[in-house]
């Protein structure tokens, strides 16, 4: 068992419980919890490998898919082999530096998926409502920007959380009932009042969420009266159908979100079991869900696909 500096100070080690009250069966539930590892990591790797040897899915669309690729990567391998190893391995403990580590990740990572979102609705919209400006208003350049600027806002954001963690005591215990190092988990086993540093995450969490959704919202709103306007009702289908992939993806990863929000700022009554398995689908299913989504209603990555599997068994 791992001991404390002093009395109330930082811990050298912290203890991950697990799902509280499914110790018995977070064997049979790590199964699923592994098959949407796996099909989240081969599956958002095989996109990657696609779109960079495929030289006609070079376009700011297919960018963007990369770059969601690459975080659901690591938002999903920074939380499930230490949610695995406690599972199976019943391998608890976590050193305090690396807890603060997989925090900041899970955190910085999550909000720079939900502005990759933002970012691709954007482009659908310049590309349905204003088709002969989409090569000039997204360049390779603008693209760029754009992936930097949702990096440079998530880790400007979310740094302050580690050192908010160090400035807290901890006199009481060290065991945080949940499968990974989540920042208000840690904060609730803090000492003293911490409702600064929670009223603070869960501010930036709601602003960064909100303008996301709102902003994409209203993409899809222009997108749609657009769609309408069209001389054709084929024409409009065509159009909207190019965004359904985007629209399924977006509403797995907001409606967990918003669940996820609301029982931190709302749901006190909520017993820990369902919010701890929610917030795992929050961070599982949609690595999981992008590749399998992209995959089939996407018709270049679609095509691409088709032709390795022939290929292959050629």
């Amino acid at each position: 068992m791992p001991d404390f500096h002093n009395a109330c100070a930082l811990p050298v080690s912290l203890i991950l419980l697990g799902i509280p009250g499914f110790e018995n069966v977070q064997c049979w539930i790590s199964i699923p919890f592994c098959c949407m590892y796996i099909v989240a990591f081969f599956g958002n790797c095989f996109i990657l490998f696609i779109i960079q040897s495929e030289t006609s899915l070079h376009e700011p669309m297919y960018f963007f898919v990369s770059m969601l690729s690459v975080t659901d990567l690591v938002l999903s391998s920074s939380t499930l082999p230490k949610m695995l190893s406690i599972f199976w391995f019943d391998c608890r403990e976590i050193h305090f530096e690396a807890c603060l580590t997989q925090m900041f990740f899970i955190h910085s990572f999550t909000a720079m998926e939900s502005g990759f979102f933002l970012a691709m609705a954007f482009d659908r919209y310049v590309a349905i409502c204003k088709p002969l400006r989409h090569s000039s208003i997204l360049s390779n350049n603008t693209v760029l920007v754009m992936g930097v600027s949702v990096v440079f806002r998530a880790v400007v954001l979310f740094t302050p959380h580690p050192f908010i963690v160090k400035s807290l005591f901890f006199c009481q215990t060290n065991i945080i009932p949940h499968t990974y190092c989540e920042f208000m988990a840690i904060i609730k086993i803090s000492c003293g009042d911490a409702s600064v540093s929670k009223d603070y995450s869960l501010t930036v969490a709601s602003m960064i969420g909100a303008f996301d959704l709102m902003c994409t919202v209203a993409s899809y709103t222009l997108i749609l009266r657009t769609a309408l306007s069209l001389p054709t009702r084929e024409a409009g289908a065509k159009a909207l159908s190019t965004c359904t992939s985007h629209i399924c993806v977006i509403l797995v990863f907001y409606s967990t979100a918003v669940f996820t929000f609301l029982t931190h700022r709302f749901g006190h009554n909520i017993v820990p079991q369902i919010h701890i398995t929610i917030a795992n689908i929050y961070l599982l299913v949609p690595p999981m869900l992008n590749p399998i989504i992209y995959g089939i209603r996407t018709k270049k990555i679609r095509q691409r696909i088709m032709a390795i599997v022939l290929f292959t068994v050629e």
